[in-house]
């Protein structure tokens, strides 16, 4: 039994020491990103995704503080901190099937929030004034990096706008002649991209979220192997 239980202990508080490790890495990261102006510029970093960036902060933090408790609870075989470690984890696990619960349920609203969004942006993109402007600056080069045009009917959400140049190139503006000739589609008697930019945020939402739930999926197996690890780990100590 004894073998057993210190077998069990440094394998719990190996698993918490990486686990403490990744915690301090994500949070060392996020605070770095957070204050850093140099590392905001260099990856591009804005005050819109400053929210995300908390996002981390507190998780690496919530992650170090059930690191250090699953280290200090295996190797001091402090029943009150395991337990805190479990409860801990068993709660950020709830949260995480909640969540995926959640997005499977709503996902059709969210696909109607999403359509919503993008019908706003269009009367941005038919717009005059300055904001709309402004969007429709950024806009055209989204669509010159992913050769899409449009938001949901294609080059005709631009309505009037079409045929306002903006930084010096044409909205839409696709080569029939070079590498691009099967992108491109006659419209309003010039060539514009035939895909819509809608699809190519889909996919891009659909791309990441597939990562999202396979990062999603990775850390609740951990967690049933930390929550496993602590349980054995108060049980042994509490038969001594």
């Amino acid at each position: 039994m004894a073998g057993v239980s210190s077998c069990m202990k440094y394998s719990m508080f190996i698993f918490n020491f990486l686990f403490w490790v990744c915690g301090s890495v994500i949070l060392g990261i996020s605070v770095w990103i957070r204050v850093s102006k140099d590392a905001q510029k260099e990856l591009g970093v804005d005050s819109s995704l400053f929210a995300g960036v908390d996002l981390l902060i507190a998780v690496g933090s919530i992650i170090m503080v059930l690191g250090f408790l699953g280290c200090c609870g295996a190797i001091k075989e402090s029943r009150c901190m395991l337990l805190l470690f479990f409860i801990g984890l068993l709660l950020i696990l709830i949260l995480q099937v909640t969540g995926g619960i959640l997005g499977a349920v709503y996902r059709s609203q969210i696909e109607t929030s999403l359509n919503t969004t993008l019908k706003d942006n269009v009367d941005l993109l038919q717009g005059t004034t300055a904001e709309a402007k402004q969007f429709q600056e950024t806009f055209q080069k989204f669509q010159t990096e992913n050769k899409c045009c449009g938001l949901l009917n294609g080059a005709a959400d631009w309505g009037n706008n079409f045929n306002t140049d903006i930084d010096g190139s044409q909205i839409c503006g696709c080569d029939p002649n070079g590498e691009e000739a099967n992108l491109c589609v006659s419209y309003n008697r010039r060539y514009v991209y035939k895909t819509v930019c809608r699809e190519v945020i889909i996919k891009y939402v659909q791309d990441h979220m597939l990562i999202i739930m396979g990062i999603a999926f990775g850390l609740a197996v951990i967690e049933i192997l930390g929550l496993g690890f602590s349980m054995g780990l108060y049980c042994q100590i509490q038969r001594k």
